[in-house]
């Protein structure tokens, strides 16, 4: 274990810490750190309602997008799981394969798409449908829509190693008891497969409540979310211990969701034993 204990010691513990740490410090006169006084005013600067504005915008936007990519990405998994054997494969293949393109290309793909002079306002003003194009870039919608094209396939992989564990013989003996399909899938596959739709939840809402570049260019700069706030402080305001200290928060509430989906978890575990 030694490898991988210095591994995530070095890349993730000591940069943890050392935010920690900033946040204790002024920002200097000319940008960076005052190590020569320790305060606790960032702190009290990151409760303000300005400040905590932005947390719950982006917690909103990052749960509508989880929520949407679960919608889609079940279905899809469920049908990939239950796709013959030899499909199966090749589905999942075209499920990840926007992993294989760079993530600003996939980005500014969708800018390509949406602004009015794009593909799809061209194409529905051709077919009638509108006669002016549509506000659909640069705004909250295109945001989502970036974080759950990006997102969702992480949605399809969890739930689907889920439906891969599951013994089929479960949803048989609740259909040959009389369940119709739905009742089946709510009350017998839904809660059996619990633990990979929360394990795909947690995936897509800690990704993107820290993301900063698709509000950046799908939401052009209109949107603040804490990502594009955090990285402001570093870059641009130069104030690196109040940048800390939103980064810090944005750790806590992700380790808050990450031990919420492996209580879940263990709940689903513990249940189904």
């Amino acid at each position: 274990m030694a490898p991988g204990l210095i591994w995530l010691t070095a890349l993730m513990i000591v940069p943890c810490l050392l935010i920690f740490v900033l946040a204790f410090y002024e920002r200097g006169i000319y940008g960076g750190v005052d190590w020569s006084i320790l305060t606790s005013e960032n702190i009290r600067r990151a409760a303000d309602w300005l400040y905590v504005s932005v947390f719950i915008d982006s917690a909103r936007i990052a749960g509508i997008a989880t929520l949407i990519a679960l919608l889609i990405g079940y279905p899809a998994a469920f049908a990939i799981a239950r796709a013959p054997e030899r499909l199966q494969t090749p589905l999942l293949f075209m499920a990840i394969l926007p992993f294989w393109t760079n993530y600003l290309i996939r980005t500014y793909a969708w800018i390509v798409l949406l602004n009015p002079a794009g593909l799809i306002n061209g194409a529905l003003i051709h077919l009638g449908i509108i006669s002016e194009p549509l506000p659909i870039l640069y705004n909250e919608f295109a945001v989502i829509l970036g974080l759950v094209y990006n997102y969702t396939p992480f949605v399809v992989l969890a739930i689907y190693s889920s439906l891969q564990r599951l013994d089929p013989s479960y949803a048989e003996a609740s259909r040959d008891l009389g369940a119709s399909a739905f009742t089946t899938f709510v009350r017998i596959i839904l809660p059996l497969t619990a633990s990979g739709v929360a394990a795909g939840a947690v995936f897509v809402f800690v990704l993107s409540i820290g993301n900063f570049v698709t509000p950046d260019l799908l939401g052009g700069g209109k949107l603040q979310m804490i990502g594009n706030l955090i990285y402001d402080q570093f870059l641009t305001a130069r104030d690196w211990p109040f940048g800390a200290t939103l980064s810090g928060l944005l750790i806590a509430l992700m380790m808050l969701a990450l031990t919420a989906q492996a209580l879940a978890a263990g709940r689903a575990r513990g249940e189904h034993a």
